[in-house]
């Protein structure tokens, strides 16, 4: 199921989490925090739109970090109905995609809850004082890569880690519905 992720009132506080990643650390929100601003994605392994964005994910973080800004991937969906996301799965999948950045399961789905994120992937893009200045999408391509595409995500956080501010203009993520637990 696609879902469009609500742009949410900007200006919330980052909630904080305490998650185990696939390279067997605690992560907590401290401990991704940059210095110019933090990056929280809800992604998993196998929504398509996750799948078809994973190299610009990973080009984008890369680049981020570099430039200061910390980035964190949750995945918080129910691993028993999809296997596919299984920890095992994320693990084999960060590995395989070249995660430079924290992988983490969300095993109670508490931290979705309190982040409000709806579908994969789903990006809030956090000032230096865990202050939201962006909430939507890497970019227009979808689950595609479109040549020429501009590239939202990036510019909106190397935005926040020059000036503090998000843009003015967000569009909202789209990608595959978080897998609730009933």
């Amino acid at each position: 199921m696609t879902l469009t992720a609500p742009v949410l009132a900007l200006g919330s506080r980052a909630p904080d989490f305490a998650l185990e990643g696939v390279d067997a650390k605690t992560w907590r929100l401290a401990d991704v925090r940059g210095g110019k601003g933090t990056l929280v994605m809800f992604i998993c392994n196998h929504c398509p739109y996750v799948k078809g964005a994973v190299a610009r994910i990973v080009r984008d973080a890369k680049e981020l970090q570099a430039m200061g800004v910390g980035v964190v991937a949750i995945m918080s969906n129910d691993t028993e109905a999809f296997p596919d996301d299984s920890f095992d799965n994320m693990k084999a999948f960060a590995g395989r995609n070249g995660f430079t950045f924290p992988y983490a399961i969300d095993r109670t789905q508490n931290v979705a809850r309190a982040y409000d994120a709806v579908c994969t992937p789903d990006f809030f893009g956090f000032d230096a004082d865990l202050t939201l200045k962006y909430r939507g999408r890497i970019d227009a391509g979808g689950k595609s890569d479109v040549p020429g595409a501009r590239r939202e995500l990036f510019e909106a956080m190397r935005q926040i880690a020059e000036t503090g501010q998000g843009p003015a203009t967000q569009f909202p993520s789209v990608g595959c519905s978080i897998k609730w637990r009933h």
